[in-house]
């Protein structure tokens, strides 16, 4: 994900992209995985930055989770194409939701709760049509946005069951985004992309260290045996599919 901040350049005050990974390890556990500033979030910059993480050493990923910027698939697309990406369920049912009328907005946002728990993707897409029925009449626009992009945003529901949770949003990143935010309000515009980068640096590596010190989401046994299953060879099933989806 991405969040800007106001930084002095040139002369002149300028929004900046910090850009920053998250993921979690074989030991279960959450890490900072990167992060970079740039002039804006673009397929440039995105591409740039995954391929960073790239040449770092990443490697065996199972699965992307973010918002829809274009830019992002965009790079997971070339830069990982073996990987599947994850919509973030909460950005998607925040979309749907802004494009319905409003005496509609809570009852849809409830039904798509129950999709969203679903135990498997073929009752999902049951409750999809249903709620696609109930409402293509007065909420059409949000009908055929849920339409569109309902199979990226259930990429989740390869993983195993107890594990879809901690995957299907990108709000533990939002989370240090707003903390962020909150340590930067006291400087309000930074002298320079320097100052940026060693501030927003050290907050992002301060919570590092705090969630990887929490428990661990899955133990390395629980990883091996989910990456001897067939839930790997269903992620990457569903990565070639989205290949082919974004090549159409």
């Amino acid at each position: 994900d991405a969040t800007y901040f106001k930084v002095r350049d040139k002369h002149r005050i300028v929004s900046k992209a910090f850009i920053i990974a998250y993921g979690t390890n074989q030991e279960g556990h959450r890490e900072i995985l990167g992060f970079e500033v740039y002039d804006n979030e673009s397929k440039g910059t995105w591409n740039s930055f995954l391929q960073k993480l790239k040449k770092r050493g990443i490697q065996g990923l199972l699965m992307i989770t973010s918002d829809a910027h274009e830019g992002i698939q965009d790079a997971i697309s070339n830069v990982f194409p073996e990987v599947p990406w994850q919509r973030c369920q909460f950005h998607f049912a925040m979309n749907i939701s802004g494009k319905s009328p409003k005496k509609y907005q809570a009852g849809i946002r409830a039904e798509l709760q129950e999709m969203w728990n679903c135990d498997t993707i073929e009752a999902a897409r049951k409750k999809r049509d249903s709620i696609i029925a109930d409402y293509r009449d007065v909420a059409e626009s949000a009908m055929s946005c849920l339409d569109e992009g309902f199979e990226s945003a259930m990429t989740v529901m390869a993983l195993p069951k107890n594990l879809r949770r901690y995957f299907r949003t990108s709000n533990h990143i939002e989370r240090l985004n707003k903390e962020m935010k909150r340590r930067s309000s006291i400087i309000g515009i930074f002298p320079n992309e320097e100052s940026l980068i060693r501030l927003m640096g050290s907050a992002s590596l301060e919570r590092n260290d705090a969630v990887i010190a929490k428990k661990a989401i899955f133990s390395p046994a629980n990883y091996t045996l989910m990456s001897n299953s067939k839930t790997v060879a269903e992620l990457r099933k569903l990565a070639d599919e989205q290949q082919k989806l974004r090549a159409a």
